[in-house]
């Protein structure tokens, strides 16, 4: 039996892709060599690495004058990227809104004046902060947020306006949602939670930005040499690469991202509506920012956090132990999770509020 598995990242794949994936294992597109074999120069892979850029473009709407960048490292080390190819001017505004966007505003403080215009910390980043009231810098070379809190379980209900490039980090709800990518001057997102196994980032980056990295920038942090290069400077991570490449086929074929936005408010929709009608379990995100990926919870007690986690994943219901910062349990409810596991997991908490009330 399969299990649910609720994991932050690396996280679910659909069933289909995983099976796929098997196939493709042992003979990769009829040439006689394993997915995992084949070298980033045959054309077969530059196809996957071509298809891939092509559905982002058609799933997320995104400009012709944006270029989509399939890079290493995670979304941690774009926390340096960023600065090394846009602070021209040396500064940068930060919304700091949980323990990702914090860290990303520390590393832009290595490159230069990197200031924290709005933080969420003093409630434990159960909230977003009023965008309205944020004074930006006018000098400023771009404005970074964090646009969905994967350990707090929070996210931006709209983004703020900016004169300056707005750059987010969109790791754990990319594909979730419909943006308009015209807003932004940079998205990326590690790849892990919602589109591939780990190994792969995503990033879209407006090209007029991108023409004049830092001095200091590494030539593989460059983005315009990526792009020059269509994610083939060097030998890419292939493997996540041609898993993201079947997840977004997948997507398509659900019907894009507005078809699977509805899917997951109504699986996030469930959830939350079963613990705010509980006097047993509690989420403190305020309700307007909550996210509808990463979801947490807990019970009345730390100990009964802890069984709640093991009798948990001793009925199929596995990797709830919410993040070390925040304790109890964290559902991750990513575009792969299906509505059925949504369910036994309520199931599950009612017998368990039931045994343990």
């Amino acid at each position: 039996m399969r299990a649910y598995n609720f994991s932050a990242g690396p996280s679910t794949l659909p069933l289909e892709v995983l099976e796929e994936a098997q196939r493709d294992l042992l003979d990769f597109a009829g040439t006689g060599m394993s997915v995992t074999e084949i070298s980033h120069r045959n054309k077969a892979f530059e196809a996957i690495v071509d298809e891939g850029a092509s559905l982002l473009r058609e799933l997320m709407n995104i400009p012709d004058d944006y270029a989509v960048l399939f890079v290493q490292g995670g979304a941690s080390q774009q926390f340096a990227a960023v600065p090394l190819n846009l602070m021209h001017k040396g500064k940068a505004d930060y919304i700091v809104t949980g323990n990702f966007a914090k860290k990303a505003w520390q590393e832009g403080k290595i490159y230069g004046d990197a200031a924290c215009v709005a933080s969420s910390e003093d409630k434990t980043y159960t909230y977003i902060p009023d965008l309205a009231s944020v004074k930006f810098r006018e000098d400023t070379d771009y404005v970074h947020i964090c646009s969905n809190n994967t350990i707090f379980g929070t996210r931006y209900a709209e983004f703020p306006e900016t004169k300056a490039p707005l750059v987010a980090d969109m790791s754990s709800e990319i594909l979730s949602r419909e943006v308009d990518v015209k807003k932004f001057g940079v998205i990326y997102a590690g790849a892990q939670k919602n589109l591939a196994p780990a190994g792969v980032t995503i990033v879209i980056a407006r090209r007029d930005l991108i023409q004049d990295p830092l001095a200091i920038c590494p030539t593989m942090l460059k983005w315009k040499v990526q792009d020059e290069n269509k994610s083939l400077y060097n030998t890419p991570p292939c493997f996540p690469i041609y898993i993201a490449t079947l997840v977004l086929r997948r997507l398509k074929k659900l019907g894009g991202v507005r078809e699977m936005n509805a899917i997951n408010e109504y699986k996030a929709g469930l959830l939350y509506d079963f613990i705010d009608n509980s006097s047993f379990y509690t989420n403190s995100v305020v309700k307007k920012y909550r996210s509808i990926m990463n979801v947490p919870f807990v019970t009345p007690s730390a100990e009964l956090d802890a069984k709640f986690v093991k009798e948990a994943a001793q009925n199929g219901l596995v990797s709830l132990k919410g993040h070390r910062l925040v304790g109890g349990m964290r559902a991750s409810i990513y575009n792969a999770m299906p509505v059925e596991g949504v369910q036994a997991l309520i199931a599950f908490m009612k017998k368990f509020e039931k045994e343990n009330a």
